[in-house]
């Protein structure tokens, strides 16, 4: 056994390479350490390659590259598969502290394949129902069949693959068997410029020799459903269709392709009714038993197919996770409401379906009905915040209905059920219902924990609330008539998200509908994306949403390493600050344009929610500095030599026309609110430490007069916390984080909250719902603070974009006495955790992945350590201990003033 473990490729951004889209994907490997051979390095590596059956081929590379690694082999092409393995060699130091060099095992192989790469490879046709549906009205999940043999006169199955997509959602199966397990596939993408597809392995599931049937299964979904807060349907088509292809290769090089065309058959399903918004309808009566397992079903009462325009769109095999049931959970209470309704409380807001062991049918026809919330007032069904939506799924029973029973092609933001036609007014049970969960299958990376519960619940709910809003696109909420991609929301969240998941491939995903709607629209992304709207609201750009294309692509980039990222989104950068930012005479934000500024901010109306206490315009300007230098780093990365040079002369004019416009001589800045503070703060808007100073004893000043309580909205809350750090107020920000009193992120959790809220005040303190007609209780952005917990509270960060090289940092502070966090980085898992003792001891443990380093900088000075710097210690691969004597500051904090938390009662 080897000191260095090697962990299999894996192709871009974690995918095993099954079905790939790329000609050459890059490879990456990552590692773990016993700690025999501390502080190991790469300093080359072999990649073996084999396409098909042909030889190996093996590649000697230097270098300690070992993420995102060029493809050295020639270029895949359509359907092809090859294994990649890797090999690397090193040095390290030995237990005696002699140098060591070190080689891993060869890792174990990985076959990928790639998918059908030119437009010419699909043979297959577009079908949809010969017989058109109302498109004004909800359109019937419809079923298509077709059966068929294999030629006889072949040898066996080598392999079968199935490509597939739609127009609308769908599911497929084979001989009655359901193909893969993805939901809402192929997801939602801006359909008039990309449509997903999927591919399957279908070997095991055909009969060589007997005739098999293969069905598909196609509901409207985002295609032809309802969208949008005004009941526009059909936004890219009014006909439910979809594309197969299946391919079967023999053992005699022999090949069998079926493809969708106009001899297939169609029926309508047995859901009758299925919507993204309002629910699914099954009448089990309608069912049709055996009409893709049996080859003997009579379909003659079934109705012709029609062949349509291919898809114009691009056509791509997805690397976007796909949406699955990723986990289960049982009810934790089944009671009557006071008006007598029977509820179901699952414990959990999540974002899913139910599944239910249906009940004998008193009658054919008897009606079941489901109703979901996220919420109760009054001990009834918290409806209202749904708006139009009506998320109801129904059944009607019959003599031949299945046990179990589950929507196809729908899915609710809930915690609580109502039950209504449960037969003879009898409960169910708890083995009756289950809440499936769902959203997009990204890999977890991320994890934190601390000595505070509540901090601990506050978390939760965000990882929470991010599972359920990453479904398909990240989502604003998953429950209302709206769950759309909204720009803001993402653009304040992807820090936080990039480190609890690995959201590159997802993100990636939606960053190319949002670059191929936004170029087409001249400069101007969507303020949502896939962009539904045809006349947006507020009318006119808006900082902070629209900054998602310069600052999103940068996040993913400080979060991976990726230079290829900001690469590919250089143009829909660049025309977002070029052509879509208005400017006004004074070369800062047209003064004209409504802005969003600080979205609800708690000081604003429940009815005016962008009508908070900072100046909008002043939230637009501070993005607009910081976009610009954003822009002068992403040029020089990319050598744009001569984009860089004006950039970077542009953002230093537009940072003094800012401070020109809106900070003292002094460091305060007009407006005087926490906001405001916080992005001249974090956006490097002052110049000095005398303004610096003066901002953060203002800012500090701000919090303590606040009595600790939230006054951001969507722009300041990611950034208070780390404003009051950065400016020595470290302790006032852990007052902010465990304030309980409303508005504060504690006290949803005191009111019983699961996920993060839309509004600080989404319930009111009686238990009523804020009568503002938008709340919602499953919104992620105002988690955002969990980023700060990450870096500061937990202590790691990358020192260099990508992970090789590490920060660690923690503060202490507060009440906590403890806190982990562990981050599973490109190169391999990072561990941190850090208590403090009795005696007042901080006490560090840190664990380096092979091939990195960290740079570990401690609370206050620590003895006994060797060659440590103002930049703190440099430690290699590993697992390291610190220790160092901690003065525990001032808690709860002095202000500096004592007027600032002076109360004159009257």
């Amino acid at each position: 056994m080897t000191a260095i473990k090697i962990y299999p490729p894996t192709f871009e951004h974690g995918s095993d390479g099954f079905g790939t889209n790329h000609k050459k994907p890059r490879i990456s490997w990552s590692f773990a350490g016993d700690n025999i051979v501390t502080d190991w390095h790469q300093s080359s590596y072999e990649i073996q390659i084999a396409h098909g059956h042909e030889k190996p081929t093996t590649y000697h590379l230097e270098g300690s590259q070992s993420v995102l690694v060029p493809w050295p082999s020639r270029a895949l092409a359509s359907r092809e598969s090859a294994w990649v393995k890797v090999r690397s060699h090193g040095r390290g130091v030995a237990p005696d502290g002699a140098p060591a060099k070190q080689s891993t095992e060869w890792s174990v192989a990985v076959t990928l394949e790639a998918a059908l790469l030119d437009k010419s490879d699909w043979t297959a046709k577009m079908i949809t129902p010969a017989t058109k549906q109302d498109p004004t009205a909800p359109i019937r999940p419809m079923l298509f069949r077709r059966a068929f043999s294999l030629p006889g006169n072949t040898s066996g199955i080598k392999k079968a693959r199935l490509y597939s997509t739609a127009h609308g959602v769908y599911k497929a199966l084979l001989n009655g068997v359901r193909i893969g397990s993805e939901e809402m596939a192929p997801g939602w993408t801006s359909y008039r410029h990309r449509l997903l597809y999927q591919v399957f392995d279908v070997t095991t599931a055909l009969r060589p020799i007997a005739v098999n049937v293969i069905g598909f299964e196609v509901a409207e979904g985002w295609f032809a459903g309802r969208l949008g807060f005004d009941n526009r349907r059909c936004l890219y088509g009014d006909r439910l269709a979809f594309l197969a292809q299946l391919e079967v290769a023999f053992q005699d090089g022999e090949t069998y392709t079926l493809e969708s065309n106009g001899e297939w058959m169609c029926y309508p399903s047995p859901i009758t009714r299925s919507e993204i918004y309002d629910g699914e309808d099954y009448d089990a009566r309608k069912e049709r038993t055996g009409w893709v397992s049996d080859v003997e079903f009579n379909q003659d009462d079934w109705e012709a197919t029609e062949e349509i325009a291919f898809p114009s769109a691009a056509l791509i095999a997805a690397e976007l996770p796909p949406v699955r049931i990723m986990d289960t959970t049982k009810p934790v209470k089944i009671f009557k409401s006071r008006s007598g309704k029977t509820l179901v409380d699952f414990g959990q807001n999540i974002v899913g379906k139910l599944q239910v062991r249906l009940p004998p049918a008193p009658a054919a026809g008897h009606k079941l009905s489901f109703s979901h919330a996220e919420v109760l007032e009054r001990e009834e069904l918290g409806t209202r915040p749904l708006r139009d939506a009506k998320p109801i799924d129904n059944v009607f029973l019959s003599s031949s209905q299945p046990k179990l029973w589950s929507p196809q092609f729908t899915f609710h933001g809930f915690r609580y059920v109502q039950i209504d036609g449960w037969p003879a007014d009898e409960m169910p049970s708890h083995d009756d219902i289950t809440a499936l969960v769902m959203h997009s299958d990204m890999k977890r990376i991320g994890w934190f924990s601390c000595s505070e519960p509540l901090v601990n619940k506050l978390h939760e709910n965000t990882v929470w609330s991010l599972k359920g809003n990453f479904l398909s696109i990240p989502t604003d909420c998953p429950q209302r008539d709206e769950r759309l991609g909204w720009t803001g929301d993402i653009q304040v969240f992807t820090p936080s998200a990039s480190f609890l998941y690995n959201v590159n491939s997802f993100l990636n995903s939606w960053l190319d509908d949002m670059t191929s709607e936004q170029l087409e629209a001249g400069g101007v992304p969507g303020l949502v994306v896939p962009n539904i709207f045809d006349k947006p609201t507020p009318p006119g750009p808006q900082c902070a949403w629209h900054d998602v294309a310069v600052l999103t692509p940068w996040d993913l980039y400080n979060s991976s390493g990726d230079v290829a990222i900001l690469r590919r989104q250089y143009n829909s950068m660049k025309a977002w600050v070029d052509q879509g930012i208005p400017r006004g005479a004074n070369g800062l934000w047209d003064q004209d344009v409504w802005q969003y500024g600080d979205w609800l901010d708690p000081s604003a109306p429940p009815d005016q929610p962008g009508n908070g206490s900072t100046d909008s315009h002043l939230v637009a300007d501070a993005h607009l500095v910081h976009v610009l230098e954003t822009m002068y780093t992403v040029s020089s990365l990319l050598g744009e030599v001569d984009d860089a040079s004006r950039y970077a002369e542009e953002a230093s004019k537009t940072k003094k026309l800012f401070q020109s416009e809106y900070i003292t001589p002094s460091g305060l800045v007009v407006g005087d609110t926490t906001t405001a503070y916080s992005l001249a703060i974090m956006f490097g808007l002052l110049d000095g430490t005398g303004q610096l100073r003066k901002s953060g004893s203002r800012l500090s000043h701000l919090v303590h007069n606040a009595d600790y309580r939230i006054s951001t909205g969507f722009v300041g809350t990611p950034l208070i916390t780390h404003a009051l750090t950065r400016t020595g107020n470290a302790q006032v920000a852990y007052r902010m984080l465990l304030e309980k009193a409303c508005p504060s992120w504690l006290y949803p959790i005191s009111m019983g909250a699961t996920t993060i809220w839309e509004r600080w005040d989404s319930m009111l303190p009686d238990g009523s719902i804020n009568p503002g007609t938008m709340t919602s209780f499953n919104h992620y952005a105002l988690g955002s603070v969990v980023d700060w917990l990450h870096k500061t509270v937990g202590g790691i960060s990358p020192a260099e974009p990508g992970w090789k090289k590490i920060l660690v940092q923690p503060v202490p502070g507060g009440t906590l006495t403890s806190a982990n966090v562990a981050y599973d980085g490109p190169y391999g898992r990072i561990e941190c955790a850090w208590g403090i003792s009795q005696d007042r001891t901080f006490s560090l443990s840190v664990v380096v992945p092979p091939n990195c380093t960290a740079v570990v900088i401690l609370p206050s000075t620590c003895a006994g350590v060797a060659d440590r710097t103002e930049e703190g210690v440099v430690v290699g691969s590993g697992a390291h201990a610190f220790s160092c004597k901690y003065d525990v500051q001032d808690w709860p904090p002095t202000p500096d003033f004592a007027r600032s938390t002076f109360r004159l009662g009257v």
